[in-house]
């Protein structure tokens, strides 16, 4: 697999839509997540993260603007004693309440699947860190139609453990800007991670298509102490 440049894989697609990073900083001291949205309509683009707890949560920027909420409106980050979830969905509650009753990652996501937005038929992205005596390890899901036929539901978990410095992983929901909208393909991308949470988010931000782009998240955990930083932007002030 080759390694990405973040910036080139935002900067040549202008609706990647939702998108997970997932690595170690090159110094090896964080873990780091990024999360993004994406929006084509009114109801979409009118959106904004706030801080929940220790996550976050998406809230209408006007609420006399919001027509649908089911699938605009969720908690995209949560967090469960020392694991961090990050999707794109409100299977984040059901990954959360899952492991919170001692069941797995990718058992949690068995009630779940792609979203019932048809033609597009959106994927669920899912995250999880787990850092713990210093270690850190990290999965990803993606739950999608079969090829844009939503009669088979095809689910596909990646884990990765004892990460490598300065390397990442990056998925998104969406392959191209074309319409039906087409489910990522393959293995989440490889790519690069930065030691500069600022000039992390930074780079992902300004390489996010200006029409399209929402808000962002992006959080750096200390793996040793399990303190973490966070940075959000949010195109709606």
């Amino acid at each position: 697999m080759e390694m990405r440049k973040l910036e080139q894989e935002l900067g040549n697609n202008t609706y990647p839509g939702r998108g997970i990073v997932i690595g170690k900083s090159p110094n090896g001291k964080y873990a780091v997540t990024a999360y993004f949205i994406m929006g084509r309509s009114e109801n979409s683009r009118n959106r904004v993260f706030v801080t929940e707890g220790e996550g976050i949560r998406t809230e209408a920027f006007d609420p006399s603007k919001l027509t649908d909420p089911s699938l605009i409106i969720y908690a995209p980050v949560r967090v469960l004693g020392n694991k961090t979830i990050v999707t794109n969905g409100d299977q984040t509650d059901t990954i959360y309440e899952g492991m919170d009753k001692q069941m797995t990652f990718e058992q949690s996501l068995r009630s779940r699947e792609f979203e019932p937005d048809g033609p597009n038929f959106t994927p669920r992205i899912s995250g999880i860190m787990h850092i713990e005596n210093g270690k850190f390890n990290y999965a990803m899901s993606i739950l999608k139609s079969n090829n844009g036929n939503p009669a088979a539901c095809n689910r596909y978990t990646f884990a990765y453990e004892n990460p490598v410095a300065g390397e990442g992983h990056f998925i998104h929901t969406y392959r191209e800007d074309i319409n039906p909208l087409p489910s990522f393909e393959g293995e989440p991308k490889w790519v690069e991670i930065s030691d500069d949470m600022d000039a992390f988010t930074n780079m992902l931000w300004e390489n996010l298509n200006e029409d399209n782009k929402v808000s962002l998240f992006v959080r750096y955990i200390d793996i040793e102490t399990g303190e973490y930083r966070t940075n959000i932007i949010n195109k709606n002030k």
